[in-house]
């Protein structure tokens, strides 16, 4: 079995650029589940349905899970004791592996914990769907997120290399990588040659971590 593991933001994106449609064609051909925690379901559907201006996305993302596109993690007293064990780890490594003269630097939170959480629960084959760039280069490049960090806070951050190697494992992908594979599997309903391009703008602007270089790379080889 493979998984699909979604944070909360590319659920966010799709829902706020009107492509949801395309997580029910993937599904179709994807050979596995796509997976959320109870903390992404939070952020995504319970707490925007009792926002007015979130609620008709919470409601379009519920159907997704009635429908049975989305499933949310079911867990047992035991094995719900054992996902909090790995999400707590994570939280502590992750939350003080930098920090500047004064404090350490929260890096990470509920929903993006839980996804790398589940990651390593089911220790079967996955994906994280993650659009947020500061858990992506935890996991793919810690050191270019320490300079980034610098650059940010214009001080001087400190590393513990040694958590490093927890987050080495996770394998991770953008919103943008979604839309690329459903472009070349002909799967978007906008015929216009510029669909893909507008989509991957429409979900740059909206949070997903992706360079105009990587857009127009992305043209290049669907070309």
């Amino acid at each position: 079995m493979k998984y699909l593991i979604f944070d909360s933001g590319p659920l966010i994106n799709f829902s706020m650029n009107g492509i949801l449609y395309l997580l029910r064609d993937l599904k179709k051909i994807f050979p596995g589940k796509f997976l959320i925690t109870k903390e992404v379901k939070k952020e995504v559907i319970d707490y925007p349905e009792t926002i007015k201006r979130f609620e008709l996305a919470a409601l379009q993302l519920n159907k997704l899970i009635k429908e049975g596109v989305i499933e949310l993690l079911e867990l047992n007293e035991s094995q719900a004791k054992e996902f909090e064990k790995i999400k707590n780890n994570l939280k502590n490594t992750a939350n003080n592996c930098f920090k500047t003269k004064k404090q350490f630097i929260h890096l990470i939170d509920e929903g993006e914990l839980a996804s790398l959480a589940l990651s390593k629960f089911i220790k079967e084959s996955n994906l994280i769907v993650v659009d947020e760039r500061t858990t992506r280069m935890l996991c793919e490049n810690p050191e270019n997120l320490k300079e980034l960090l610098q650059k940010k806070l214009h001080s001087k951050v400190l590393a513990n290399k040694d958590s490093y190697s927890i987050f080495k494992d996770f394998k991770i992908i953008r919103s943008s990588e979604l839309i690329y594979f459903a472009s070349k599997k002909n799967l978007l309903n906008l015929k216009d040659p510029r669909a893909l391009e507008a989509m991957l703008y429409g979900i740059k602007y909206h949070g997903c971590a992706i360079s105009e270089r990587e857009i127009k790379e992305m043209q290049k080889i669907k070309k």
